[in-house]
């Protein structure tokens, strides 16, 4: 799952930073360039979308 988000995240131009501690977790993180998702794919995971936020609202943070 995590190497199919970080696939659509490079081809959709985001810049992602990955973050592990388990070696082999790292080494799934890298190996995203060996695949690419196809547009019927991208669009399925478009889809999921619904437009919500988790977390702080970034314009409206008290640090």
């Amino acid at each position: 799952v995590a190497q199919v988000i970080l696939r659509w995240d490079v081809q959709n131009g985001i810049i992602t930073i990955p973050k592990s501690t388990k070696e082999h977790r790292i080494v799934e993180n890298a190996s995203i360039f060996d695949f690419e998702l196809t547009k019927e794919e991208i669009e399925r995971i478009d889809e999921l979308n619904q437009n919500h936020r988790v977390g702080p609202d970034p314009d409206n943070f008290d640090f």
